[in-house]
């Protein structure tokens, strides 16, 4: 599997066409974790599947969504009704409760990513507006999996790997 994780765009359209241009073909799926402000029924959305976020006030997102690649179950949040700033646990509840091995989320601005019980947490930062310990970069991510190892890669908004935030996952 190889799927590209971007969140908290916050109206910037064009970068999420940008990375629907580099991308497709490549990546098996685009994710979106939510705050993106455009409309539920914007065309980008024909190719990336979003969640809602505490930004999004179009009401025809998702909360949650549960998506299948290939073997792999993918929980996608936002995060704010997981209360991701302050603890994991809730997402973690869920993440079990779905049956999922990746649970990808925004919300913080912040990337972060952990293995914890067979579960891959991972947010990709922002793509706009970032905040942080890497709060000068904007970032998305790269998720591949082999059925040994899961490979988390972040990416510039011009498609350069971010130094140092590279980080492999024995299964």
């Amino acid at each position: 599997m190889k799927v590209l994780v971007v969140s908290d765009n916050h109206g910037d359209r064009d970068v999420l066409v940008d990375l629907i241009n580099t991308y497709e073909g490549k990546v098996d799926r685009f994710f979106h974790c939510g705050d993106s402000e455009l409309e539920a029924t914007d065309s980008v959305w024909d190719t990336m599947l979003t969640v809602r976020g505490n930004c999004d006030y179009d009401s025809a997102y998702p909360d949650t969504r549960v998506t299948k690649v290939g073997s792999e179950t993918i929980l996608q949040v936002h995060g704010h009704l997981h209360d991701v700033k302050f603890t994991m646990n809730t997402l973690l509840y869920t993440a079990k409760e779905v049956g999922a091995n990746f649970a990808f989320f925004g919300h913080t601005h912040e990337l972060a990513v952990e293995y914890v019980d067979g579960i891959l947490f991972l947010n990709p930062g922002s793509i706009r507006l970032p905040r942080g310990q890497y709060a000068s970069i904007k970032t998305y991510a790269i998720v591949e999996t082999t059925p040994e190892e899961i490979d988390v890669t972040y990416y510039d908004p011009t498609h350069k790997p971010v130094g140092g935030l590279n980080f492999k996952f024995n299964r």
